[in-house]
């Protein structure tokens, strides 16, 4: 089974190999075009679309909310990879951390 870490790892070849790497990439690029998968997902719920419901253009490419969640992830993956930043430890600190906090974290909503 493949690791977050061997993930990351993999997500950051297949940018370099496609072209995403031949440039000084920004922190505000990551950010950027992790919002903008973001959005994607809000604009497939206002199509309609189900949370678990995924189609296909003519291409082949898989559409929907599932696949935007997924462009999230990846490219959180991706700036993880760039930065040396150890994701899977990171995930695992704070849900462990987050398991300790009170309540909704002490807040209304």
């Amino acid at each position: 089974m493949l690791k977050i870490k061997e993930f990351i790892k993999e997500v950051g070849i297949n940018n370099a190999a496609h072209g995403f790497r031949d440039r000084l990439i920004r922190p505000t690029d990551f950010v950027a075009l992790i919002h903008s998968e973001v959005s994607e997902i809000l604009e497939e719920f206002r199509k309609g679309k189900t949370p678990t419901e995924t189609y296909y253009r003519e291409d082949g490419k898989p559409e929907g909310i599932p696949s935007e969640l997924a462009d999230v992830v990846i490219r959180a993956f991706d700036m993880a990879d760039y930065y040396g930043i150890d994701l899977e430890a990171a995930i695992l600190e704070k849900h462990e951390f987050n398991k300790t906090r009170p309540y909704k974290h002490g807040k209304e909503f």
